[in-house]
Parts: C-alpha cells; sequence; structure tokens
C-alpha cells in the first residue's frame, strides 16, 4: 500500500466533518479520516493552532472560522452569493417560497445560498449541501449546459435514485437534458422528495458560459409552473447581467 502523503493526511482530517457530523471527538477525527490517533491528535492540533479547527470546552472540535474566511475567497461561494442576493430577495418576495443558488462540482451541485419560504415546502437542502446532478432542478440546469463529453460521462454512470420519480435512465435523461437547453429552464418533480417541485434556469458569467442556477422549490400538489417560469428567468437573467452577462436581445440565459 502507497504511504499517503502529508497533505493527504491534512486533508482527510478536514474531510471527518461534512453536514451529518458538524462536531468530532478526537477519536472520531482519527477513525473516519483512517489515521492513528497518534498522527490524528498532531493534524488537529497543527489545524487548531492556525484556527482551522476549534475545540469547545466539552473537547468536541468543530470547523473554525479561519477555514470560512478562506472560503469566503471562493469566487463562486460568497462573492457570488453577495451578488445573487438581491435578486434571490426579489425571487422569494415574488412566490414566498425556498429559494437556492448553486453551482457544479464535478458530479453534484452544491447549494451555496438558500432562503427558506415561510410556509413552504420542506426540503433536505442547506448550504453547502451537495446533491446529484440528475435529481434538481438547479442541477439539471447546470448539467444541461455543460459540453457534450460531459454530459456523455455523466450519463454514462450509475444514477442515483431517491424516489420513484428520480430520473435513473440515461437515455431519459438526456431528452430531459435537451428540453432544459430548449426551453431555458429546469422542472424537477418528486425527485428528491415526494412532496416538492423545483424551477430552475441557468446563471451566465460575463464569457457567457453557465456558471450557476437559480431555483425556487413549491409543493408539488399545487404548483403553479408556468407562473414560476418568468420569475426564475428574470431573477437568473439579473444575476447574469450583474456578472457581467451581455444577452442578445431577446434570448434568455437558457437559451
Amino acid at each position: 500500500m502507497t504511504a499517503r502523503s502529508a497533505p493527504d493526511r491534512l486533508l482527510s482530517v478536514l474531510a471527518a466533518f461534512d453536514h451529518d457530523h458538524p462536531a468530532l471527538s478526537l477519536t472520531d477525527i482519527s477513525r473516519r479520516a483512517g489515521l492513528s490517533l497518534t498522527t490524528a491528535h498532531r493534524l488537529v492540533s497543527a489545524l487548531s493552532q492556525w484556527g482551522a479547527l476549534e475545540r469547545d470546552e466539552s473537547g468536541v472540535y468543530h470547523v473554525g472560522l479561519r477555514l470560512w474566511e478562506v472560503a469566503a475567497l471562493a469566487p463562486r461561494g460568497l462573492a457570488l452569493r453577495q451578488i445573487a442576493l438581491p435578486y434571490l430577495e426579489d425571487l422569494y418576495e415574488a412566490t414566498h417560497e425556498n429559494v437556492q443558488l448553486a453551482v457544479r462540482d464535478g458530479s453534484e451541485v452544491v447549494y451555496i445560498e438558500w432562503i427558506s419560504g415561510r410556509s413552504a415546502v420542506g426540503v433536505r437542502i442547506q448550504v453547502g449541501a451537495r446533491w446529484p446532478l440528475h435529481a434538481t432542478g438547479v442541477g439539471l440546469a447546470l448539467l444541461a449546459h455543460s459540453d457534450v463529453a460531459s454530459q456523455d460521462a455523466y450519463c454514462a454512470q450509475p444514477l442515483a435514485r431517491f424516489t420513484s420519480h428520480t430520473i435513473t435512465d440515461p437515455a431519459t435523461l438526456r431528452r430531459v437534458l435537451a428540453e432544459v437547453r430548449r426551453s431555458g429552464v429546469a422542472v424537477s418533480s418528486r425527485q428528491v422528495t415526494e412532496d416538492a417541485l423545483s424551477v430552475a434556469a441557468p446563471v451566465r458569467g460575463a464569457d457567457g458560459s453557465v456558471v450557476a442556477a437559480v431555483s425556487v422549490v413549491v409543493p408539488q400538489r399545487d404548483a403553479q409552473t408556468p407562473a414560476l417560469i418568468p420569475a426564475v428567468r428574470l431573477a437568473a437573467r439579473g444575476i447574469s447581467r450583474a456578472l457581467g452577462w451581455q444577452p442578445e436581445p431577446d434570448k434568455p440565459p437558457g437559451g
């Protein structure tokens, strides 16, 4: 077995934390990172001294603010969120439903902002959460506007199922992606939970490439999809313009 490098061991400590495990003891970190207790202690101490980890009074470790400060520099993170937030708030005011902003990371979508509706449908999403691209509206919007090779590679892999409505057939997924490109919006119904429907639209950067997607999530049973589409498109167009995108006349961001 090849020995793990020092950077690999250090990163494995940080990777031990996730949304299901936000607080870990040293023993937990050692086990989840696959490191000896001695090595884990040494690396955790170094990370704590730098500020990447913080230890509370009970001896449990959490992700530190220093790591958040570094992450805030990511152009697809807080910088994009700050530009998009006024348009997300407008979309929320127009719908009073869950509003989301997400970016692509490999075969997954990562949520970088989420505004919760006061009486909206419950969704299994929080900032930083990840979901497979094919199972969400924002993911479909992002995948549909990726290059052909990327789409082919994604469709060739197993497609995870979350409900009986989740797209798991590659041919069906390709047809859905073609419709997203044609219409400029993605509609995802009951793919993650049985009670939710999302309408999403792509967000373009200054060079015209799709850099993010915005969506609204509503109860599936009484979703007024035709009424939601213009609102979501308007939000996507506003964010795109704020990022420097210059649309062709009468051409929506998804066109």
